[in-house]
């Protein structure tokens, strides 16, 4: 999938949930390879300190997605086949069984 920065402002930090319970779902549903590192600005958040950070580590994860983004199979992101129950099974009988004695109790 292609990689995508997730980025939003809003008026109070609170709206900051969205980043992640809609829309890094949303993405996630589309195949898109989202970065670590979302970044949302309140309103008190413009030209506080932490705010550039935030968006250069960001800007790093997705720069470095990009540059990959050859290297990345187009399975990526996706759930593996589910493994039939009686192949399960069949490897749980290849384990090695360890036998240790119990104490015998006294009804």
């Amino acid at each position: 999938g292609m990689p995508v920065l997730i980025a939003a402002t809003g008026g109070t930090a609170r709206h900051s949930l969205v980043l992640d319970h809609a829309l890094r779902p949303l993405f996630a549903h589309l195949r898109a390879v989202v970065v670590p590192t979302g970044v949302y600005a309140a309103s008190e958040d413009w030209g506080a300190e932490g705010l550039d950070e935030r968006i250069e580590r960001a800007g790093g994860e997705l720069a470095a997605l990009m540059t990959g983004i050859a290297r990345v199979p187009e399975h990526a992101g996706r759930s593996p086949e589910p493994v039939p129950f009686d192949q399960l099974l069949a490897a749980l009988n290849q384990l090695p069984v360890r036998t240790q004695a119990l104490p015998a109790t006294e009804l």
